[in-house]
C-alpha cells in the first residue's frame, strides 16, 4: 500500500496557489484513478483506492502546511506503512523553476515548513518525495507572501503539464523504479512563460 501525501492548505483562499501544488497533484492522481478524495479522516481528506493494482491512500493534509506531520504520523500509525518505503510526498520547491519536478529519496526539508513538521513527526527524513519547482521568491518579496500567491496563466499551464509529469514519476516510483524516476524527471524545465 502507497500513502501519496499532496501538501497545501485548506480553504478556498489557497487555491491554486504556489504552496498548494500538492493538492493539485493529489487531484491528478484521483482524475487518473478515479479515486474520490472525500472522506475526511486522520485530520485531511483521503480517497482509498488501486493505482496500477496496489492499494493507494490520496491525502490532502488539513491541519495548514506547517502541521503537515501531524497528519501524516496519523495516516502512518493507522495503515501501519513502511514509510521509507511505501510514503510519497508532494510538495512546492522554490529552489526549482517553474514547471520543474525533482523526485528524491530521502533529505532535508530544504526550509519547507510542511516537510519539516513531517520530518520532526516521523523522526527521520528517509521518504519519498516529489518536488514541485514554483520559481524562486522575486527580490524584495516575502517568501510566505510569494507561496500563497497564485500563478500566472502562463505558470499556471507550465504547472499543469508538470502535475501530468508527476502523476508519471509517482507511478515509477511505485512500480519500484525511484531511480529511473528521478533519471527522467530530475531536469530543469526547458519551457519558460
Amino acid at each position: 500500500m502507497y500513502i501519496i501525501v499532496g501538501l497545501g492548505n485548506p480553504g478556498k483562499d489557497y487555491t491554486n496557489t504556489r504552496h498548494n501544488i500538492g493538492f493539485d497533484v493529489i487531484d491528478a492522481l484521483a482524475d487518473v484513478t478515479g479515486i474520490s478524495v472525500i472522506e475526511k479522516k486522520h485530520k485531511a481528506i483521503i480517497g482509498k483506492g488501486v493505482l496500477d493494482g496496489q492499494k493507494v491512500i490520496l491525502v490532502k493534509p488539513q491541519t495548514y502546511m506547517n502541521l503537515s506531520g501531524e497528519s501524516v504520523r496519523d495516516i502512518i500509525d493507522y495503515y501501519k506503512v513502511n514509510e521509507e518505503q511505501e510514503l510519497i510526498v508532494v510538495s512546492d520547491d522554490t529552489s526549482l523553476d517553474v514547471g520543474s519536478i525533482r523526485i528524491r529519496k530521502k533529505g532535508s526539508a530544504g526550509g519547507h515548513n510542511g516537510l519539516k513538521n513531517i520530518i520532526a513527526h516521523l523522526g527521520h527524513d528517509t521518504f519519498m518525495r516529489v518536488k514541485m519547482g514554483v520559481g524562486e521568491k522575486p527580490k524584495g518579496y516575502d517568501l510566505a507572501d510569494y507561496v500563497l500567491g497564485h500563478f500566472s496563466s502562463g505558470e499556471r499551464k507550465l504547472m499543469d503539464e508538470a502535475a501530468k509529469s508527476a502523476v508519471d514519476a509517482i507511478r515509477m516510483m511505485m512500480a519500484g523504479d525511484v531511480d529511473k524516476a528521478m533519471n527522467q524527471f530530475n531536469r530543469k524545465s526547458t519551457q519558460q512563460s
